[in-house]
């Protein structure tokens, strides 16, 4: 498929003039600007592998820059002198021109990640408009409290006075993933911008282009030269020396466990304050009295929905064994009939993974999963239509030691494994290094609050899975991380507690 030719007719005019723009820059100080070095990196359309754009790659010079604009900001720019209620009205200004370009970004974020427009709008764009509304709402409601003190060695007629102030932390270093690329960075700029904080933004490598695009609102919302900071780049080349920075005051992080872990021992050198939400292995648990093709069809929105390029993903589903043949099968059933295709096309429902590197690590698993036993239901491989497709993959076992069952995979499959009773799958389904979320499917609701104490993770979802809400904090337990993103909760990460101790 030729992009601008095949895809064009597809898209709005909005979304066409963007793509116009072979080599993008990146947002520092109020400046559209290339790399220092000149260095560029392609963007490329999953669906199609095509070259949609370029991008700068930042270095660390690139990266000083940034860190110093968003410094100057806080500390001297406008931004420090603004009042709450004038932060709270740009924020919603923001929102606003999130909301009138909606199908513009959905698009985008299509071509770029390759999930569906119309999920895509429905969902990512959604949320985002109403997490930073969300959010414009605190940045009226910061307050400290007064305390009574007392001073036991004080003299008797000693009279003192103490309060707390809550103040911006300072300066964010927000690195967010490809999965959801707007999304996530909106759970890290509206509390930081809220919070009176300033923000250094590196979107992922794969996924650059929405957040470029946001560059563009936020000038138009009026947002003062260098709160919001846009770097483009690699992990090692941007990333390593962003979070590592001495000018960071704070860190939030999106992504794996593995560079989750490289980031809070870099956060650790300078003490920043930081936030992980990590990688996931979650258990879906479906109980006994659960009808069969409900347990099946959640399931399968579980696992597949974002191409199963979600953290939380349900990607262990737990079965009792009287009924496992039918959910299975059901499931299997649903997998071989989900619609494969581009995700611009409103009939798609799978659309690619989103680069040759998660391929081949999907596809990787998969081999791993046949090689060590686990029975094949459905799916199994690359599908062959180009493009960075997978079929959506349905194993069966009974052996939970298998690496398919042990380690997140971030892509459409699954393993459903038998169970006999509810101690037993809890213990099972907590045996794991990981704890972002899981979900119980049950109309016993009596045994479902008895069950939703036993099970070590973030977020309990009852008879649905992965769904989101801004005024719910989400984030996890074990190695998915800590801290929390979305709720009153995550607005609290960017913000220190002063305390004010008066002698009268």
């Amino acid at each position: 498929m030729n992009m601008m030719s095949d895809v064009s007719a597809l898209l709005s005019e909005g979304t066409r003039n963007f793509l116009s723009i072979r080599n993008h820059r990146m947002l520092i100080d109020g400046r559209w600007t290339d790399a220092r070095d000149g260095a560029r990196f392609d963007v490329v359309n999953p669906a199609d592998e095509t070259v949609i754009a370029t991008a700068p790659a930042a270095g660390p010079g690139d990266v000083d820059l940034a860190v110093q604009a968003a410094r100057t900001a806080f500390e001297k720019g406008p931004w420090s002198r603004l009042r709450p209620a004038q932060r709270q009205q740009l924020l919603l200004k923001l929102a606003g021109l999130i909301e009138r370009d909606a199908q513009v970004i959905a698009e985008i974020e299509s071509l770029d990640n390759g999930k569906s427009a119309a999920v895509a709008r429905a969902v990512d764009i959604a949320l985002t408009v109403e997490f930073f509304r969300y959010m414009a709402g605190f940045a009226t409601k910061i307050h400290g409290e007064t305390i009574d003190v007392s001073v036991p060695f004080a003299p008797p007629d000693a009279e003192f006075f103490a309060y707390t102030r809550r103040e911006p932390v300072g300066v964010v270093a927000a690195v967010v993933p490809w999965n959801f690329p707007l999304l996530v960075a909106t759970w890290k700029l509206a509390p930081a911008l809220a919070a009176g904080c300033t923000v250094v933004l590196k979107p992922a490598e794969q996924t650059p282009l929405s957040a470029l695009y946001l560059g563009r609102l936020i000038e138009e919302a009026g947002l003062p030269p260098g709160v919001v900071n846009i770097i483009t780049g690699d992990g090692l080349g941007a990333g390593a020396p962003l979070v590592a920075h001495s000018g960071i005051n704070k860190i939030s992080f999106t992504g794996s466990t593995e560079v989750g872990k490289l980031i809070g021992k870099a956060a650790m050198d300078n003490m920043s304050r930081v936030t992980l939400e990590l990688g996931g292995k979650s258990p879906m648990i479906v109980l006994d009295d659960c009808d069969p093709e409900t347990a099946a069809q959640g399931a399968a929105n579980a696992i597949f929905f974002n191409h199963g390029q979600v953290c939380c993903a349900g990607s262990r589903l737990y079965v009792p064994k009287k009924m496992f043949e039918r959910v299975t099968e059901a499931l299997a059933g649903h997998a071989d009939a989900l619609p494969m295709g581009h995700g611009l096309d409103p009939q798609t429902q799978l659309g690619p993974l989103v680069s040759q590197e998660q391929l081949d690590r999907v596809c990787r698993y998969i081999e791993l999963g046949r090689q060590q036993g686990a029975r094949l239901l459905s799916g199994g491989g690359r599908a062959d239509r180009g493009g960075y497709f997978v079929k959506p993959t349905v194993f069966t076992s009974e052996d939970e030691s298998l690496r398919v069952v042990r380690e997140e995979i971030f892509g459409p499959v699954v393993v459903a494994m038998p169970y006999d009773d509810l101690d037993e799958v809890a213990a099972r389904a907590n045996d794991t290094p990981y704890g972002l979320g899981a979900s119980i499917w049950s109309k016993d609701l009596s045994r479902v609050q008895r069950l939703v104490p036993k099970i070590k993770a973030g977020t309990v979802w009852v008879n649905c899975h992965s769904m989101l809400d801004c005024a719910v904090p989400f984030g996890g337990y074990k190695l998915s991380g800590f801290g929390r993103d979305m709720g009153r909760t995550s607005l609290d990460a960017y913000l220190e507690t002063k305390s004010v101790f008066m002698a009268i």
